[in-house]
């Protein structure tokens, strides 16, 4: 397992084993997150930058009902992560010209060539006219393995066997293929070691001569955060546009798209995941960093929140159509009550001065209402109709109140609830009127 992930994982288990994720706990977490994002050679601005943005949203968001201060912490850092790989949609190969010309390139043993197929065969899938140039003259099989794979993916090929001019051999099968037609020609380009001076002159001058519309940096995952060094050397000779991890089928992690992504700043677009010409799929950012993170409960928790904001926008959809819930009501007393003494509040919005006592009063009813609210299940905090006699009487004990009391509450938000109905209609006669 990599040193990348292995850092990850501490700062996921940093957080589970938190008590009270108070100040002193949080920056203990930001500072095992920033050694895991050095360690995977994550450029130090962009370490500060999320681990800033991390700790901000953690102590600005509110902890919803149901939900732990652990679980909120995890989703932010899971949703900064995401955003540093390039967001929450997965890539999308985009053909907005013909031939649109892509250069494939990496060091050797990262499976570029293989790679080069199963792009042809992911593109063919869809539709497009494909064509692959084997521009590799170091390895002598390159020119046959690549033939063959195009045959089999039913895609055009070119080469040149025996010919030592790759940058020659890339301009004329451009060309030709060029001719024919296609609507995407992938450049299969030789794999050396990075420290190669020659191979690093042969990108440049390859792409030169080609143009490609989109160079792809072909990656090995098992590398871990070499992966960094790896991409800035070749965004030096030829911009790399985006990024492809092979060899994800395996325990690797991947941990070395972040070093990849933070050295080129390219998009990562697909991932490997097996040996046959179809085990390639788009990069999903979101599925990525679940694994990264070691957390197979993390969808359930993530799937949680969601619920829980889509429940959220709805009760916001309702309470501006004039619809309310207890559950609303509770929510809006918290805020009065956190805003400080209820005749403060209301000299604030107004100049409203009550008589003396009923302010008093107020807070009284405030505090005693929440209470009872708090007895109540979920299903009759959204659902008030619900609650009969016998129900009355099991929040009253449970409230430590009398049934008077629950009786009272339940009185005032029908006349809230009454309220809340004169008021949309309103609005919707003046919005009628063009106000």
């Amino acid at each position: 397992m990599e040193e990348a992930r292995r850092g990850f994982l501490r700062v996921v288990s940093r957080i589970k084993n938190s008590v009270l994720l108070d100040k002193r706990e949080v920056d203990e977490v930001i500072r095992e997150l920033q050694r895991a994002l050095l360690r995977a050679d994550v450029d130090v601005r962009l370490v500060f930058e999320v681990s800033k943005k991390v700790r901000e949203r953690f102590f600005s968001e509110k902890v919803p009902p149901g939900f732990s201060k652990r679980e909120v912490l995890l989703k932010i850092l899971y949703e900064e992560l995401v955003k540093l790989l390039g967001g929450e949609e997965p890539y999308e190969f985009r053909v907005d010209k013909r031939p649109k010309v892509v250069m494939l390139v990496g060091i050797q043993g990262a499976g570029k060539t293989t790679t080069a197929a199963k792009l042809a065969a992911y593109l063919a899938k869809r539709g497009y006219r494909v064509g692959l140039v084997c521009a590799d003259t170091y390895r002598p099989a390159a020119y046959q393995q690549l033939k063959q794979l195009s045959e089999k993916v039913g895609a055009r090929f070119y080469g040149e066997p025996g010919s030592g001019d790759a940058v020659g051999i890339a301009r004329r099968g451009v060309e030709e293929l060029r001719r024919m037609g296609l609507d995407v020609i992938i450049v299969d380009t030789a794999g050396r070691h990075k420290e190669e001076k020659g191979l690093i002159e042969e990108m440049r001058k390859i792409a030169s001569a080609v143009n490609p519309d989109e160079t792809m940096l072909v990656i090995d995952s098992t590398i871990g955060k070499a992966a960094g060094k790896q991409a800035a050397a070749f965004h030096e000779a030829a911009p790399i546009g985006s990024i492809i991890l092979t060899k994800m089928d395996g325990s690797a992690k991947g941990g070395g798209a972040l070093s990849a992504v933070a050295a080129t700043g390219a998009r990562v677009a697909f991932i490997g995941v097996g040996e046959k010409v179809d085990d390639l799929k788009p990069f999903d950012a979101r599925e990525y960093v679940s694994r990264l993170l070691g957390m197979p409960d993390l969808k359930g928790i993530l799937q949680r929140f969601e619920k829980f904001e889509k429940i959220e926008r709805e009760r916001a959809r309702a309470i501006a159509a004039g619809k309310l819930t207890l559950l609303d009501l509770r929510d809006q007393l918290r805020r009065v009550k956190s805003m400080g003494p209820l005749s403060s509040v209301l000299e604030a919005l107004g100049g409203v001065s009550l008589p003396k006592g009923v302010a008093e009063q107020g807070e009284k009813n405030i505090e005693k209402w929440l209470v009872i609210m708090d007895s109540m299940t979920m299903e009759e905090l959204l659902d008030p109709s619900i609650i009969d006699k016998s129900r009355v009487e099991r929040i009253a004990r449970g409230s430590g109140t009398s049934p008077r009391d629950v009786r009272e509450l339940l009185a005032a938000y029908k006349r809230t609830k009454k309220l809340m109905r004169q008021l949309s209609k309103s609005r919707r006669k003046f919005a009628g009127l063009g106000f």
